[in-house]
Parts: structure tokens; sequence; C-alpha cells
């Protein structure tokens, strides 16, 4: 079946940032696209708070890697026609992020990668050590009195990011049916960690887990600065006068969807690296499994030994930055048979 064709018919399950990209952009494409979800738009971890679409370091160049910064580049573009077909502002912005320097060798590193990221990243971004002064009173403390500054880190606000895509998919003619539907056509399941499960069963074999996290979200309006990571926490300003702060990584847990005292200390954490949050109250929390793969990146293509049903799954804390290019990928492969999905990134690579 090649697209052209008057029936050709994509179903999508799973309306997490996954399923809605690949989705749009098969719709993109020409497809007629049917989106079944069991529950809500961003029903598991893409329903969370966080939304940071930042790259991995500059150094050690590999696929995903390059994967990585292409779909970063695409984002503007992307999340720009989302919102102009739709409706609805996905919270989108190129804003950058510092991370703290702890001393002398973090410097050193810093400043090597500066010297990478200048080649790897084609000049169309940069990686630089500069004084943590020059970004005001939202930036962390810094033991050096200096941050690496990113320009390739953008944020997206998550719902808003999944009801812009909702919004621009049925704008486009596209079908997002609730409860059990019927598939046509050719079938891509994005369905996060209960898909990790059912594929791993249908397989009799581990092909990856839900990994607990969890989130706060403050009321602060920050403005249009840089989102902070230091001390492995992600603090993200969003347009909408929140300040988004997470997440926990929790292997063994006992509800999958209650915060708990871990939380509580992240918020904290929180707190004293930016103290501007010190009196912002928190108006939300959340708890929910993110998929994570064997791989520990993004896990594309076919279901082994079902014709016609493809996977995209694992976009263990990097879903949101990678959507662009997985989308695309997975067009790719639904519509033209085309396999662009990277070492790696392989439903194979995980056997």
């Amino acid at each position: 079946m090649a697209i052209g064709d008057a029936d050709f018919e994509v179903t999508v399950r799973g309306a997490g940032i996954f399923g809605l990209s690949i989705a749009w952009e098969c719709l993109r494409r020409g497809a007629k696209v049917r989106v079944i979800e069991c529950h809500l738009i961003g029903a598991g971890s893409s329903g969370g708070h966080v939304g940071a679409l930042a790259p991995h370091v500059p150094e050690n160049w590999n696929p995903k890697k390059q994967f990585q910064l292409e779909s970063l580049l695409m984002a503007e573009a992307f999340w720009a026609e989302v919102m102009a077909v739709g409706g609805i502002d996905p919270g989108y912005g190129r804003l950058g992020r510092i991370q703290p320097l702890a001393d002398a060798a973090a410097v050193a590193r810093a400043e090597a990668r500066a010297v990478s990221a200048a080649a790897l990243w084609q000049g169309r971004a940069l990686w630089r050590v500069v004084p943590v002064a020059a970004f005001g009173d939202f930036a962390p403390a810094s033991p050096t009195g200096l941050v690496v500054h990113d320009t390739l880190t953008g944020r997206a606000n998550p719902r808003a990011a999944g009801r812009a895509l909702a919004a621009a998919i049925t704008a486009m003619g596209g079908e997002i049916c609730f409860g059990e539907a019927q598939e046509r056509g050719r079938v891509v399941h994005a369905t996060g960690a209960a898909g990790l499960a059912a594929l791993s069963a249908d397989l009799g074999r581990s092909m990856g887990a839900g990994i607990k996290g969890q989130s706060a979200l403050f009321a602060h309006a920050a403005g249009d600065v840089p989102q902070l990571f230091a001390e492995g926490l992600h603090i993200v300003p969003h347009a909408d006068g929140t300040v988004a702060v997470g997440s926990t990584t929790e292997r063994d847990y006992v509800s999958a969807q209650s915060t708990d005292d871990q939380l509580e200390a992240l918020i904290a954490a929180a707190r004293q690296l930016c103290p501007v949050l010190s009196a912002a109250p928190v108006v939300d929390r959340w708890a929910g499994l993110r998929p994570r793969a064997k791989s520990r990146a993004p896990m594309l293509g076919e279901w082994p030994g079902r014709p016609g049903h493809f996977i995209a799954n694992g976009g263990f804390k990097i879903g949101f930055g990678m959507a662009p290019k997985v989308a695309s990928v997975m067009a790719d492969l639904v519509l033209e048979g085309r396999a662009a999905i990277p070492e790696g990134f392989r439903v194979g690579d995980n056997l």
C-alpha cells in the first residue's frame, strides 16, 4: 500500500507524545488517521509537568545524539505548525538551559565540550561557559560563579502540548477515539509502560519497563528565562506562569500514581537551589510511570511477528525532545516502508 491510495489508513494506539506526534505527521503526509486512547490525552508519562527538551552532552558522538540533535532543531517549526493548525499554544520555547559548575575540573570539562559543540551542533546552537550573574535571580548558586549555558535546550508544557496536537489532528480531519474502536490499516502502538509489558509478554522476554517518576508545579511567573539543571533536578519555567520541577526515578514503588515523601524532598531541594521559589505555592503534584526500553533509547520499528503493526515506545525522560524526529522516521516506515531508524533505536536492539 502506498500513499495516494484512497483507502490508505493508519491507526495509532495511545495519545501520548509519541502517538500524537506520529498521528500528526501521518496526517500531514496525506494518510487517514485514527487515534485510539483508552483513557485521556497524556494519561501516562506525557501528562506530567516538566517538558525539558534538553540535549545530551556534545561528546562521544553517536547515532542517538545525532538523532536527538536533529529532533531538537526540528522542534521550533514542528510546534509552530501544530499551533497554527490547531489554535492551541503548546508552550514551546527554545530558551536554553543553565547548569552550575562545581569546581575547576567541571569548568575544564565544560570548556572542552564547548569546542565539541561548535563542531557537532553545526553552528546552530551554543554551549558556553559564562558567569552565573548574567542570568538574574532565577539562576542557582554556583561554587565557581560560572555556569554552562546552552542554547539548544527548549521547553514544552506537556499537557498543553498534548492538547495542541489533539486539536491539530482533529482540525486536519483525523479522529481521536476514547475507549475501544476499530483498528484500520496499519497500526502503531505508542502505549507507554503498558505497551512495554504487552510487547514483553508477546515476545517472551523483557523489552523494558515502566519507571516511576514524581514532579511538582509551582505558581511562579519567571518569564522567558533558561531552565535549570542542577543536582539531578530539572527546573523548567513555563509560559503560563508556572515552574515545573522534576523528577524522581523509582524502580521500586508501592503505588505508581501516588506522590509521597520523595516528592516533598524534591520540592525542598528545588527551593534551596532556586530561592525565588521559596515562597511560591505548589499548585499540582504528579506521579506516573515513564516507559524505559532495555536499550535506554526510544524503541521504534515493526512489531516482530505481527505484519502491519509497529512499535513507538520507550521515550524515557526524552520523549518530548525526540518527538519531531520520531514522528518523521515512523511515518517514513509506516507510510513508505522506508527504514530510517538509527542503530540503537530499533525494536531488535532490545531483543
